[in-house]
């Protein structure tokens, strides 16, 4: 990682990958990573015991599920999910989301390992 601040494209930086639930790195900071994901079909059922989640809808729009209610989340809208809350994220049509979670977080929590499971991998930039 450099030392010195570079200036980050989000939608430049979402168009070099097309994958989904496959988050990307794309900044660190205070022990906590930025990460661009882009969702589509519905997510493993997790929490995460020991950690908060942010979600901030960048385009189009997802469901986060929960047990007991369902919360809609549009473009421009953010959603934090507590520790220890069991969630789902779930996305009728592709969506690109930013999170901001701690450095090393399993994005499937204490769920079961899926195909899924990752920490993220670092987005190389181009120009």
């Amino acid at each position: 990682m450099s030392s010195s601040p570079d200036r980050i494209n989000l939608e430049n930086a979402l168009q070099q990958f097309s994958d989904h639930w496959s988050p990307r790195i794309v900044a660190e900071l205070n022990g906590q990573h930025v990460k661009l994901a882009k969702f589509m079909g519905a997510f493993d059922w997790h929490s995460h015991p020991d950690e908060d989640e942010m979600f901030l809808v960048l385009d189009g729009e997802f469901v986060m599920e929960f047990r007991d209610k369902r919360v809609e989340l549009k473009a421009g809208e953010m959603l934090v999910v507590p520790r220890g809350v069991e969630h789902r994220p779930v996305a009728e049509q592709e969506c690109s989301v930013m999170m901001v979670e701690p450095a090393g977080l399993v994005n499937t929590g204490d769920a079961e390992t899926s195909e899924k499971t990752t920490t993220g991998t670092w987005l190389t930039m181009e120009d």
